[in-house]
């Protein structure tokens, strides 16, 4: 049986309907339609969010929170309905546990000052891995060199595998917090974070799961992992750039002190002293991301109305007919091929640099990334300076995975 005749048919995924709430894809990028395959670094919008952020500005846009006025307390409710349907996607237990902040990032950094500075302790160890974003090995580095804690990394396998064995071997009576990512940006690894957060709390460590690229793909249920932290981004999720999520237990968000002094997360201040504002608002300093918020509510209506099963049965197609197709391709080698992956291409050229392969498909409309990621020690652990990176979302097809396959014969004919 040939490669092409043992690829799974496509699933009952009306495509052709996503995409038309997308504008953007109806453009041409040097005269030939648009391909988007960068949503691991930031996804598309739906029109849904669009209108929904719009809509903010143009009728209802005033400051939240603090005005008795019709609008402050119209947009106040939108933006409070909005951590509603993110307390709702995630499952978390009261709304209490959402803090809204700009990204994935600062939602680490939050837990790392916060958390971080007040319980660790020189000697203490956490543990994360390999294939971490540097947002989620920065903000530890620096509390080592501030307190003296000590980081373990569990290493991941050639195929960029996680290997549970030896992560379980880094764990011990010093190891104070496990942050390790849900799925990998690069490799598309999806990580038995449940068996991960039960090992942990065995230990007595508490668990941050960087969520970034997960929520995207796969159904996350905080209660269910028993996750102390879940972080992710809004812009990744369809929606907005500069919203983000903090997802923690409450009685930890209770014993953290504030990340941000100024107005929202006070309740009352003197020149001696000051008492913070309940939960949630003790870490949302200042004027938040209020039509943002509104729009990432949008967003998490538009993916649960489709149904993360659904897009992920989608998107686990393309990416086996993804890598039978690119395998074809004399030279290319593909860059983490872990069992249960979700929809990341990873890959890289006999032929050429990964950032002379972007430059050569961008002309022929295709929109991948190329570089390092954000996570240099992964590229060291596989043995490459940097990759190209095709990543799928829920508006993408099999007819887009076939251009990109002739733009990537392109570059081999190109370079010869």
């Amino acid at each position: 049986m040939s490669a092409q005749a043992s690829i799974i048919e496509p699933v009952a995924f009306d495509v052709d309907a996503v995409r038309r709430d997308f504008p953007i894809l109806s453009r041409e990028v040097h005269g030939q339609k648009l391909v988007f395959l960068d949503s691991a670094a930031s996804a598309q919008k739906p029109r849904q969010v669009l209108d929904a952020e719009r809509h903010i500005y143009e009728h209802e846009y005033a400051n939240v929170h603090r005005g008795i006025h019709y609008l402050s307390q119209v947009c106040t409710d939108r933006m409070e309905a909005a951590r509603e349907k993110v307390r709702a996607f995630l499952n978390a237990g009261s709304e209490k546990e959402i803090v809204f902040t700009r990204n994935a990032t600062e939602s680490i950094n939050l837990v790392a000052a916060s958390w971080g500075r007040t319980f660790l302790n020189e000697g203490d160890e956490i543990v994360i891995s390999e294939m971490e974003h540097h947002s989620n090995i920065i903000p530890w580095q620096f509390l080592r060199d501030e307190k003296g804690i000590v980081l373990r990394i569990a290493p991941v396998g050639d195929e960029g595998e996680f290997l549970m064995d030896d992560f379980a071997g880094l764990l011990n009576e010093r190891t104070k917090l496990v942050a390790i990512t849900h799925m990998s940006n690069v490799l598309g690894t999806i990580v038995p974070v449940k068996d991960v957060v039960r090992m942990a709390h065995d230990a007595g460590a508490k668990v941050l799961l960087d969520g970034a690229q997960a929520v995207t793909h796969i159904p996350v249920d905080v209660k269910d992992l028993d996750c102390d932290f879940y972080v992710f981004s809004g812009h990744k999720l369809y929606g907005p750039s500069g919203i983000g999520v903090l997802y923690a237990k409450e009685a930890l968000l209770d014993a953290m002190p504030p990340y941000m002094g100024g107005g929202e997360m006070i309740r009352s201040v003197t020149f001696e002293k000051a008492e913070w504002a309940d939960l949630p608002y003790k870490f949302e300093a200042g004027t938040p991301a209020i039509a943002q918020s509104v729009g990432l509510g949008a967003a998490v209506d538009y993916v649960t109305g489709l149904g993360l099963d659904a897009i992920g049965a989608h998107e686990a197609d393309l990416l086996t007919y993804a890598n039978q197709r690119l395998s074809s391709i004399d030279g290319l080698k593909l860059i983490g091929t872990a069992p249960g992956k979700s929809s990341v291409v990873s890959f890289t050229m006999d032929c050429a640099h990964p950032h002379d392969i972007g430059t050569l498909v961008d002309r022929a409309g295709v929109a991948i990334r190329v570089g390092h990621h954000c996570a240099q020690p992964l590229m060291d652990r596989m043995g490459v300076a940097a990759t190209a990176r095709a990543s799928f979302g829920l508006y993408n097809t099999r007819a887009e995975v076939d251009v990109l396959t002739r733009a990537l014969e392109g570059v081999r004919e190109f370079f010869g």
